[in-house]
């Protein structure tokens, strides 16, 4: 659960819910491959350890900073060839955009790794 409190009272919106709807905004982008695991080892324990959990937060992570805002880290894979700096940017307005405007909580940054390449 992801608890905001700001002018308005509190705010709690379920963490697996945030995921999902940033999984689907960032998928959804021009070239975007898909959202992958930050290491492998540690994604195929915890996979076995946690199940349908973790496969669907895989990639994704979203906490909320001091200010009342939220921090979303997101690990991708981009197709060849994309313009990896228009990407980032759009992946950035896109995600900062939706998760505002479905939400109602403020998004402070939203940090894009690129980890892997689709030949």
């Amino acid at each position: 659960m992801v608890t905001v409190e700001n002018h308005i009272g509190k705010i709690s919106v379920s963490e697996g819910y945030l995921i999902q709807l940033v999984r689907h905004t960032v998928t959804g982008c021009f070239g975007v491959a898909d959202v992958c695991s930050v290491n492998t080892f540690q994604s195929t324990i915890s996979a076995l350890t946690f199940g349908k959990a973790f496969r669907q937060r895989r990639g994704v992570a979203i906490r909320a900073d001091k200010e009342g805002g939220l921090i979303i880290d997101l690990h991708i894979k981009v197709s060849y060839g994309t313009n990896i700096t228009a990407a980032v940017n759009s992946i950035v307005h896109k995600v900062s955009f939706t998760v505002e405007e479905a939400s109602g909580i403020e998004v402070h940054k939203v940090n894009v790794f690129i980890d892997d390449m689709n030949t």
